[in-house]
């Protein structure tokens, strides 16, 4: 393609529809992408704070992915092949069950479902219902769980809600999240009045889905003691507990899962996003071996099991996952990124740290502000976004191999848009 042709940008306000949303707050071409740097058609290289929204946590093109990849293209392997057997496959698995499940003792099946973490969502829904003949769902305030209608059903955010169209968002009842009504409200004994109350109104449920750390929803993290009532609350009323690891997962909170530490056993785990570890699509449904009663093709897809994704996600559990050093890293540089959005937010009066792990973020008290900050930061070079209901939170999803230094650069860019920014209301209220 011609440098004209790439240039010429009326190609996306002609054709593409309106729903495109990411282009918008970083209006350029982009061209080639290595580790945690990103190239335009200009030849302005910007460092990614983003990473395909936690789906490419490791970076872009990882060099060893890549090539497994490309060997495996070359040699004729297999690019489609619904859900038979393949050498890919069986290695991928091998290597799951070798490397993240047997050390951490867990006892799963994988399910393959379409490609997007939406799809997965739906399967533990349906799964859920069909394990425990209930209809009713327990999400929680400000969870995301997908834009398709059962995901969405599971939403909080109004605005997403509202793309369904009038359609019918149902058999969900949503609960106060951990600090959802602020410090010193125990919402864990609000939901359990709630279930023990036979005059609720609540159905009984078939399972409770939520998010260790919510991602769009403004990266609030619920504490261990939290998540533990929530699972006891899950066992007592019959219901499964379904955790949704779809952004927090692949080591974004410091280990591979976001729950690893809080003592719980989930019955299903949502992983998408990172779980293909080159960010191909690639989505899956880890269900405890006695819930999985599935007839064969009762939860089917075309494009369930990616071949190519498969290949990049064995190398991404082999390089990174087969000891401890990458993970002792992501606590060490976890520290870093605290520290760096620490000093960060005392420039913003009010502001508040948000998250855990390389999962963190600044709450900057306002959308417009917040939106600012990223703008100017993208000016300087650095790919950041915003989360929370009102989009007030600045996310830091940086690649998590990225190099300490060019880590600290992003950090000092958003640092010296963060100052820049608030010095501009400050004169404007003069």
């Amino acid at each position: 393609m011609s440098t004209e042709n790439i240039a010429d940008t009326t190609i996306y306000t002609r054709r593409e529809s309106e729903a495109r949303s990411y282009c918008r707050s970083f209006d350029t071409v982009f061209t080639s992408a290595s580790g945690s740097e990103m190239t335009d058609s200009k030849g302005e290289t910007y460092i990614d704070f983003l990473a395909g929204c936690s789906s490419l946590n490791y970076g872009h093109n990882d060099p060893d992915m890549k090539a497994a990849l490309i060997d495996h293209i070359s040699r004729d392997g297999m690019s489609h092949a619904l859900d038979l057997h393949t050498d890919a496959k069986s290695q991928f698995l091998e290597a799951f069950e070798r490397l993240i499940l047997k050390p951490r003792d867990m006892d799963y099946k994988v399910m393959m479902t379409g490609p997007t973490g939406t799809n997965a969502v739906e399967a533990a829904m349906k799964l859920a219902r069909k394990v425990t003949g209930r209809r009713n769902i327990i999400a929680f305030t400000n969870g995301f769980h997908g834009m398709t209608m059962g995901a969405l059903s599971l939403t909080g955010n109004s605005s997403k809600r509202g793309g369904a169209g009038g359609g019918l968002l149902a058999d969900v009842t949503h609960m106060p999240y951990d600090g959802a009504f602020g410090e010193g409200v125990d919402t864990l004994a609000q939901i359990e009045m709630m279930l023990s109350n036979g005059s609720s109104g609540i159905d009984a449920p078939a399972a409770f889905i939520v998010e260790p750390v919510q991602g769009e929803g403004g990266l609030n993290a619920a504490s261990t003691e939290w998540m533990q009532g929530i699972a006891r609350l899950a066992k007592e009323h019959g219901a499964l507990l379904i955790v949704d690891d779809i952004q927090a997962g692949c080591g974004r909170t410091g280990t591979f899962f976001s729950f690893e530490k809080m003592g719980i056993e989930p019955d299903l785990i949502p992983m998408a996003k990172s779980f293909s570890g080159m960010g191909l699509p690639f989505a899956a449904l880890l269900i405890k071996p006695e819930h999985d009663i599935w007839k064969p093709a009762e939860h089917n897809g075309t494009f369930r099991g990616n071949t190519h994704a498969f290949v990049t996600a064995r190398v991404a559990l082999e390089k990174f996952w087969a000891d401890d050093a990458f993970q002792q890293m992501l606590g060490e540089k976890a520290m870093m990124l605290t520290s760096g959005l620490q000093a960060i937010a005392e420039e913003v009066p009010g502001a508040t740290l948000k998250g855990r792990g390389l999962m963190q973020g600044i709450d900057v008290g306002s959308g417009e502000l917040a939106s600012e900050i990223c703008a100017r930061a993208f000016e300087m070079g650095l790919i950041i976004e915003t989360s929370g209901a009102e989009d007030e939170v600045v996310k830091v999803l940086a690649p998590l191999t990225t190099p300490n230094q060019l880590f600290r650069k992003g950090l000092d860019i958003l640092l010296d848009a963060t100052r820049a920014t608030v010095a501009g209301h400050r004169l404007a209220a003069q």
